[in-house]
């Protein structure tokens, strides 16, 4: 998010006779703003260029993606870096796949399915050299918005955002914040524990929106969890829209249930019919952002506050889930401001923002013991996977050994610019 600074500058007027009018007449601001108009193009020419480009530079990394030797990295609203991770020590960014819009992935077999804004595409990734679009669906997330009340053309799509400075004169009294740029809402893909889900359809984060469980792609809006079969992987088909509560930011796949982390609390859905999940509990806490993943017996969900959640609560809640239908808080443990977090037998990692990688030795639930905490990064997500920790932070995608939880090895880090 590009910081809009605001420059202030009073002229008082100048008043002749002060001691019968004192103070100012009249107060007057010039106000800067950074503003964001959008540059378009036809659907026709993004559909077009919507495959295998060379590399790009990562600037603003968001969901993350795991799938055989590759990681899927999110651009925000751009596209996917497809990093070769064949040597953890020296990944390489080779290649980039252009799709505006995009903030959420999920891989199956050799199928990659991603938002275009409001439409799904479906990639065949057989060959990440040559990466093809193999469906469309119109209108799949049709809840996307604009803050601000912007409403973009319709006829095209927003390919990227072109920054003018423009000086604004306000009175003094009447001073306003209103930011310039049209902040998109992402459509609500926000960062998994490896042995959740088998190997043929790779590993997301717990900041995701999208999860893939059996046959099924499952997707979360604001408000709506939606389902695709995707038995045909190349053919996805819509099968059903569930109503939820708002505020909906995450999805994590379990034991055939489904883990669903919103601003007021963590709700599971079972897939006995997988084409039209049903609601089996739910545990609420206070208003604050809540990643969630689960294992066995507990759930753990980290609770934090930030502006666009609310609240003041900054911890991670161990939750009871041998009844789904009435999960129960075990503990919660203080943390500065966290965010994505991943769990690996008995080794926990959570990212704890600007207070850096934290990691836990999880051993006994209730006596949680911190073992390292690697701090001077801002970290955003985590997935652990075969002793290696990949990590979304704000400089940089960091890659960790945790063979020993008390000092974790760094591997290697891809740089953003």
């Amino acid at each position: 998010m590009k910081k809009i600074f605001y420059q202030l500058k009073c002229c008082f007027a100048v008043v002749l006779f002060a001691s019968i009018l004192p103070g100012c007449l009249k107060d007057t601001c010039t106000q800067k703003y950074t503003l964001y108009y959008p540059v378009y193009k036809t659907s026709g020419e993004v559909r077009s260029n919507i495959k295998s480009n060379g590399a790009r530079d990562i600037k603003i990394p968001g969901k993350l993606f795991v799938f055989g030797n590759y990681i899927f990295l999110n651009e925000v609203d751009k596209g996917i870096h497809i990093i070769d991770n064949s040597n953890p020590a020296a990944p390489v960014n080779k290649y980039f796949i252009d799709i505006p819009g995009n903030m959420d992935l999920a891989v199956k077999g050799n199928t990659l399915y991603a938002d275009l804004y409001t439409d799904m595409v479906t990639l065949d990734i057989s060959n990440p050299q040559q990466v093809v679009v193999k469906k469309i669906i119109d209108d799949a997330f049709p809840f996307r918005r604009y803050s601000n009340g912007f409403i973009s053309d319709t006829a095209k799509i927003i390919v990227d955002w072109v920054a003018k400075d423009t000086m604004v004169t306000v009175d003094c009294g009447a001073r306003t914040w209103r930011s310039g740029r049209f902040d998109m809402l992402a459509m609500n893909s926000s960062f998994s524990s490896a042995s959740a889900a088998p190997a043929t359809q790779g590993v997301g984060g717990s900041m995701a929106r999208f999860t893939i469980l059996n046959n099924y792609l499952y997707t979360v809006t604001d408000n709506v969890l939606n389902s695709f079969n995707i038995s045909q992987p190349q053919e996805p088909v819509f099968s059903s829209k569930v109503n939820l509560t708002w505020g909906i930011e995450t999805i994590f796949p379990f034991k055939n249930n489904l883990f669903i982390g919103s601003t007021t609390g963590m709700f599971i859905y079972g897939t006995s019919n997988p084409a039209q999940p049903n609601s089996l509990g739910a545990f609420t806490h206070a208003r604050t952002c809540d990643p969630v993943i689960a294992e066995d017996n507990y759930a753990f969900v980290t609770l934090r506050s930030g502006n666009t959640c609310g609240g003041f609560t900054n911890q991670l809640d161990v939750v009871n889930i041998q009844n789904l239908m009435s999960p129960k808080l075990v503990k919660s443990y203080s943390l500065h401001n966290p965010f994505g977090l991943s769990k690996d037998g008995n080794v926990l990692i959570i990212c704890d923002g600007s207070a850096g990688l934290k990691v836990f030795d999880a051993t006994d639930i209730n006596s949680l013991k911190l073992a390292q905490t690697i701090s001077g990064i801002d970290t955003y997500d985590v997935i652990t996977q075969n002793g290696r920790a990949i990590v979304v932070a704000k400089d940089g995608l960091y890659q960790y050994s945790y063979t020993m939880p008390t000092n974790l090895k760094l591997l290697s880090k891809i740089t953003y610019q």
